[in-house]
């Protein structure tokens, strides 16, 4: 008990040790030692959780004789014993104020707020615990209590239950997911799920698990970890809606097949969070990248032009893609190894969208018969026309075309 004791009073010490007369004792469970409150309370609530009956029942009514406004301004205070505001905690009848300041004090022992939780007829301070959302993630049971309490309010139930789903159910599924995927062999995939903000069902998991083939060691997503990206990008399910339309109707403009499989993966792809679809975007296999690269949002297309697997022949394609962000096809104008590939130069020089200060770069490098037919091009601008002329102009002389 000794360790427990945080006076430094050594009266305090030897009356809750016993190795002070047994009057003293006697006097201090009665409140009739001359000591400051706090360590008149310690050693109450020392008694009154003791093993002498004695002793006990005289703390216990001791603490309750207090009176109740000059008690509120101490358990207010920052250097009251925990042990006294866990005995408070436990008087149900006490005035709502007292327990309200007992509430909002960092010392009392969340085991006490617990018990209070589950027995409190007030609904008001079950609303007052559930605002606190970093006690509840830290001390579970206080969910429960509020939970299981029939007093509580709409307003202290809403609250207890969001913060279960979010921060413990939804990571019993993340768990379960990641261990049915490491069963399977798929390690990538559960990593991925692992961190996951999105709230899938294990079913729609599993599905997107097989388009998952990028492991954590190969990515850099450090950056993903700004909480900010959600609420910048926040989305509507009309949005959502909207973003699945426009995929669908690119893949068709370009004769893909839609069978039932993809139009069922790009549905439970777009029930992700922005987060999660930069993530697949970077992670996933051919088939997510050839999805997300449709995405409106330019932080999950740019992702997928990150993703370490991704192929040159890929690349090509994307470069003359016209739905695609300028910055985009900046980078890949910009990317050491694509610049390198003749196609992927060729088709961001043909693509509208492309930067004219990219493709004007690009142009020096183009054979004279894609000069001939840029000159000719009535998609791309006046100045890449004219450029792609006065470079075949020059290369051959003034030969006619």
């Amino acid at each position: 008990m000794s360790s427990d004791i945080l006076s430094a009073n050594p009266v305090v010490r030897a009356v809750i040790e016993g190795t002070a007369p047994r009057p003293a004792q006697l006097a201090a469970s009665n409140g009739l030692l001359p000591l400051p409150q706090t360590d008149v309370l310690e050693i109450l609530a020392a008694f009154a959780n003791g093993v002498d009956d004695e002793l006990k029942n005289n703390a216990a009514a001791t603490l309750r004789a207090q009176d109740a406004i000059s008690l509120e301004e101490t358990v207010r205070a920052d250097n009251v014993p925990p042990s006294a505001l866990a005995f408070y905690a436990s008087e149900i009848d006490m005035p709502s104020t007292l327990h309200e300041a007992i509430l909002t004090n960092p010392r009392t022992p969340p085991s006490a707020i617990a018990r209070f939780a589950a027995a409190t007829p007030n609904g008001s301070l079950l609303e007052l615990i559930a605002v606190n959302q970093q006690l509840l993630i830290q001390n579970p049971r206080i969910i429960d209590a509020i939970i299981a309490n029939p007093n509580r309010t709409a307003e202290a139930e809403r609250r207890a239950v969001e913060v279960k789903r979010e921060f413990f159910e939804k990571e019993r599924g993340a768990e379960q997911i990641a261990n049915e995927l490491r069963a399977r062999g798929q390690e990538a995939a559960a990593e991925f799920f692992e961190r996951s903000d999105s709230d899938l069902s294990i079913d729609d998991a599993i599905f997107l698990a097989e388009h998952i083939e990028v492991p954590d060691s190969e990515t850099d997503d450090s950056w993903l970890a700004l909480d900010w990206i959600e609420e910048i990008y926040e989305e509507t399910e009309e949005q959502r809606q909207a973003t699945v339309t426009k995929i669908l109707g690119e893949l068709q403009i370009e004769g893909q097949d839609i069978g039932a499989e993809r139009l069922s993966m790009i549905n439970r792809i777009m029930k992700m969070s922005v987060k999660d679809r930069v993530r697949l975007g970077m992670k996933g296999d051919r088939e997510a990248r050839n999805v997300l690269i449709r995405d409106p949002n330019r932080l999950v297309s740019q992702a997928v032009v990150q993703n370490p697997r991704i192929t040159e022949q890929e690349v090509e394609s994307i470069a003359a893609m016209r739905s695609l962000s300028e910055d985009i096809l900046r980078n890949i104008a910009a990317n050491r190894q694509w610049s390198r590939s003749y196609p992927v130069m060729h088709n961001l020089a043909r693509n509208p969208r492309t930067p004219i200060a990219n493709v004007l770069t690009i142009l020096s490098r183009l054979q004279l018969r894609d000069l001939v037919a840029l000159s000719k091009n009535r998609n791309v601008s006046d100045a890449v026309r004219r450029q792609a002329l006065r470079l075949h102009t020059a290369r051959t002389g003034g030969a006619k075309r």
